[in-house]
């Protein structure tokens, strides 16, 4: 036996040793990594817990009856936002009607018909770039082609704003989600002799109905609290209209414009605005989560 063999329990003996070490590196690392999960998820809700305390404190105080019956007025008057609620929904839903199925058959094309193509995977960049690009920009595009040719600012100019932020994001959502669905499962449907377009209606959008339902949501939570765009296009109205051919109110202009203002009913009147945008998504997302629950 040559001098550099260790005898059998030996050897079993040092691996025993390494194995032992090993296993205790493995389970400080696997202390650590929980440690650090926990801490993270313990700040986000630290600060999401901070977030709804204090728009609650500071909103609560001024609700009313009023802020649902009232047009916005001068300071001192004992305004309400019903012109800036009534816009912002109207501007969020027209947006979302026309983005989201613009999202969708865009974001099927990309996971069912063009997964690897070069027409695809162009199409897919441009979204991802339209996806990170500032929204004061979209604005400023939406004011060049509806706002400044027509001489004046629209509720329509603010509803194709909001529509093309949520078109990437529904595009994202639906091409990820349609992706994970296995293959097998088209080809099941395939074999018993089902088209593509039904196969991807019938059995694609179904498995991936919670996930894009999800996505349009997000896009919605995204959109109800943008002031940017709306600023170069709705601009905001202090007087009630619902006309689409005019400058429309809206609930982040709205705030945008109280946050800083030196009257304290306005900057009350601030807070209100975010606290009904905050839980009108909170309420909207769990509203979601329930119709979609599947059922037992």
């Amino acid at each position: 036996m040559s001098a550099a063999v260790l005898p059998l329990p030996a050897a079993a003996a040092r691996d025993a040793r390494i194995a032992q070490r090993l296993s205790r590196r493995r389970k400080l690392i696997d202390r650590m990594v929980k440690a650090l999960c926990l801490l993270a998820t313990l700040i986000g809700l630290t600060l999401l817990a901070s977030i709804l305390f204090s728009l609650t404190w500071r909103g609560v105080g001024g609700l009313g009856l009023h802020v649902f019956t009232t047009s916005t007025l001068p300071p001192g008057s004992h305004g309400g936002l019903l012109n800036a609620i009534v816009g912002s929904i109207v501007q969020t839903a027209i947006g979302t009607l026309i983005g989201a199925p613009i999202g969708l058959m865009v974001g099927t094309f990309l996971a069912e018909y063009a997964r690897d193509s070069i027409l695809g995977s162009v199409v897919r960049f441009l979204s991802d770039v339209l996806l990170s690009a500032p929204s004061i920009l979209i604005g400023l595009f939406v004011y060049t082609i509806l706002v400044e040719p027509f001489h004046g600012f629209s509720g329509i100019a603010g509803s194709v704003a909001l529509a093309v932020i949520v078109v990437p994001i529904v595009v994202r959502t639906t091409e990820d989600m349609l992706r994970l669905i296995p293959t097998s499962l088209r080809e099941a449907a395939v074999a018993l002799g089902a088209p593509k377009w039904r196969v991807v209606v019938m059995i694609c959008y179904r498995a991936a109905r919670d996930g894009i339902a999800t996505g349009i949501l997000l896009a919605v939570a995204r959109v109800s609290g943008e002031t940017a765009p709306l600023l170069f296009t709705s601009l905001g109205n202090l007087n009630w209209s619902t006309s689409l051919f005019q400058p429309m109110a809206s609930l982040p202009v709205t705030i945008y414009q109280y946050a800083g203002s030196a009257f304290n009913d306005w900057v009350q009147l601030a807070w209100v605005g975010a606290l009904l945008i905050t839980f009108g998504v909170l309420g909207l997302n769990i509203a979601a989560r329930l119709l979609l629950r599947p059922k037992a």
